[in-house]
């Protein structure tokens, strides 16, 4: 389940420190910083690792599209020399070493950068992995960050190794447009695991209800609330770009990103459904402690009722009056031992009767 400390948030940066300034507040992922470029257009394909920044300065102002991908954001160095080659603001810096972003679209006329949250889990664990990924999109480049190696990008990768796909006959607009619609459709995949979750849980409390359920439901809480925050800004950072008014994105691109921003209201949807659902299945385990506890006291209800007139019989003749009749009768001990036992047996008919046994 989701642990308590992905909602909290150790500031590394000291205040009143001056904007621009660039550390990296953001827990390390990666032990190495991995740097892989997409040089392309519709006929050819250049696809390799580069070991320094410096050698991403040879794809700019080409004719064709350039993807330059960033694992590990620990060594503030490089963002400062690809800032350098490619005139980025210090702020946008700052931002994407600044791992706690929502998902935001900001406009530098000749860029735009976007930061998005990237959601995965282990389906056996239903653990939500979040991650920042930050996107600055030129005219005929995108340059995307990631905090650790490992995403959801590699059908887009493959896409783009086949000359026939229209990834590579398509401008950069495209591609940004194919890796943000990659991270909203494994949005789906996080939550199906989720309401599979969700399933087993109700189906566990119809059974019968234990401690485990309660700590599975508020962890299953916490994950909507972060999925939720992570998940929510994205709808209006798509909204602005499908008003067009960036010429970075192209009217053909935007018709695609119309699909992706009723995606993210799919997914919205869907989380508000599963937070209904488990504050539901929350009612439905506090009921169920609530009629196991109505049960318990049904029976010793019953229990006490029917020594109350059993009681009252004992102590009758249990005051030793000396002159007490019943007291010198041969036949008193078993003559009130039946008046017991025909007692209890017409208040346990008379029990059944009402169905309260």
């Amino acid at each position: 389940m989701l642990k308590p400390s992905q909602f909290k948030f150790k500031r590394k940066k000291e205040p009143g420190a001056a904007p621009g300034t660039l550390v990296h507040s953001g827990e390390r992922k990666a032990e190495e910083v991995r740097i892989t470029v997409f040089d392309y257009n519709g006929s050819e394909l250049t696809e390799r690792t580069v070991d320094d920044v410096s050698e991403c300065g040879q794809f700019i102002d080409t004719d064709t599209v350039t993807w330059i991908n960033i694992d590990g954001l620990h060594e503030v160095k490089h963002l400062e020399d690809l800032g350098a080659q490619y005139n980025l603001h210090p702020l946008v810096l700052e931002d994407i070493l600044s791992t706690r972003q929502r998902p935001k679209i900001e406009d530098y006329e000749d860029y735009l950068y976007l930061v998005l949250r990237m959601l995965t889990t282990d389906n056996a664990e239903v653990k939500i992995e979040d991650e920042q990924f930050s996107m600055i999109l030129g005219d005929n480049f995108l340059i995307t960050f990631q905090e650790k190696p490992g995403d959801v990008f590699d059908p887009v990768r493959e896409r783009l190794r086949n000359p026939k796909r229209q990834i590579r006959s398509s401008g950069a607009d495209y591609l940004a447009y194919a890796l943000i619609d990659a991270i909203v459709d494994y949005y789906f995949v996080t939550l199906e695991a989720i309401g599979e979750t969700i399933i087993d849980i109700e189906g566990e409390l119809m059974e019968d209800s234990a401690q485990e359920d309660l700590e599975s439901i508020h962890g299953l809480k916490r994950e909507m609330i972060f999925f939720r925050k992570s998940v929510w800004p994205l709808r209006e950072v798509i909204a602005q770009i499908n008003r067009g008014e960036s010429p970075l994105f192209h009217k053909k691109t935007l018709l695609y990103l119309r699909d992706v921003y009723d995606h993210t209201i799919q997914v919205i949807d869907t989380i508000e459904s599963y937070r209904d659902m488990l504050s539901s299945l929350l009612d439905l385990y506090l009921s169920t402690i609530s009629n196991k506890m109505n049960e318990v006291m049904k029976v010793l209800t019953i229990i006490a009722t029917i020594f109350i007139p059993l009681t009252f019989i004992a102590g009758i003749y249990g005051m030793n009056f000396s002159y007490m009749p019943e007291l010198q009768w041969k036949w008193a001990y078993p003559a009130i031992w039946g008046v017991m036992i025909v007692v209890t047996i017409i208040m346990i008919a008379f029990f059944k009767r009402r169905k309260w046994l």
